[in-house]
């Protein structure tokens, strides 16, 4: 499989989401998703400290199952495991509106929280999962510098940021000398929702052209999205209320006209389309089938007229 790098960690060009291990998927096919991603030549995991929070799970389950099957396989040392923290309810049953938030003491404690689920001594990239507005970046950035410099955390990220909050992370890590956020993921996909819909995932944040002229400018800040396959509706289910507007239609038939001149599946057309945009797309499945064709995905190659008209669809 193709790979890229977060700052200085090779990860494969297909990272895997883990949001559904452990609440929504069984151990066993977690296991056997796993195990084929990993055959595939599949190293980038992504989970979190509060995955499924919102619908009864504790915010453990992704990371213990992943942490599971490490164990059990014997393979940490061949995987860029990356985790978030910033977002977990500080009470059980409680939303975001009550998150644990990015002060540097928390980001010190949930470390210490996601490492024993993981069962490992480190954390490859550890993003701060949502803004907290309300703590300076200092105390933030701090807490994460302290954990690179202990050697519990590889590189530091953000997630669902604004462009010009990156810009000032950035800057206070540069005249501390501390890391600095060397990715950033954002919800992203082929489609786009209706200009000024609001979406209903509470702390979901999209890619927007500033971020991408802000990495180009930048040249070391990976683009990672999630969300990269609009939750299968691509492949069937119902799309998001938001993306239903004209726009959407054109660029629908475009995406099934490329995918049938390529052989291939939509989701794979828009991986592969992803990709050649420098996104490096989070894909949660849920049976090995799906990773199969996700893998296909990473394969797949599109010309430039191809790409020209899947950008501009008439």
């Amino acid at each position: 499989m193709r790979t890229k790098y977060v700052g200085g960690v090779e990860v494969s060009a297909l990272c895997l989401g883990t949001l559904p291990f452990g609440k929504y998927v069984d151990q066993a096919t977690s296991f056997a998703i796993l195990d084929r991603f990993a055959e595939a030549g599949g190293t980038f995991l992504d989970t979190a400290n509060n995955y499924v929070f919102w619908d009864g799970g504790t915010g453990d389950e992704s990371e213990e199952t992943v942490g599971r099957w490490m164990a059990a396989r014997g393979n940490r040392d061949s995987l860029v495991v990356a985790t978030k923290v910033g977002a977990r309810p500080r009470t059980p049953g409680t939303g975001l509106d009550n998150a644990e938030g990015l002060a540097g003491d928390t980001i010190r404690a949930a470390a210490e929280g996601s490492l024993k689920r993981l069962g490992t001594d480190r954390i490859d990239v550890y993003y701060s999962h949502v803004e907290d507005r309300g703590v300076p970046l200092e105390d933030t950035l701090g807490g994460f510098a302290s954990l690179v410099e202990a050697g519990a955390v590889r590189e530091i990220a953000c997630s669902n940021h604004a462009t010009w909050r990156i810009a000032q992370a950035h800057a206070v890590s540069r005249a501390n000398g501390w890391p600095r956020y060397a990715a950033v993921q954002m919800r992203h996909s082929y489609l786009r929702p209706r200009p000024g819909a609001r979406l209903p995932e509470a702390g979901h944040a999209l890619m927007t052209e500033e971020l991408f002229d802000y990495a180009a400018a930048d040249g070391d800040l990976a683009l990672v999205s999630y969300g990269s396959l609009l939750f299968g509706g691509y492949a069937g289910k119902p799309l998001p209320e938001a993306y239903d507007h004209p726009g959407t239609t054109g660029r629908l038939a475009v995406l099934r006209e490329v995918a049938a001149e390529s052989g291939a599946t939509p989701n794979q057309v828009v991986l592969a389309w992803l990709l050649g945009k420098g996104v490096i797309p989070v894909v949660g499945v849920s049976s090995v089938a799906q990773v199969e064709e996700a893998v296909g995905g990473v394969a797949l190659e599109l010309d430039d007229e191809q790409v020209a008209r899947l950008d501009e669809p008439s």
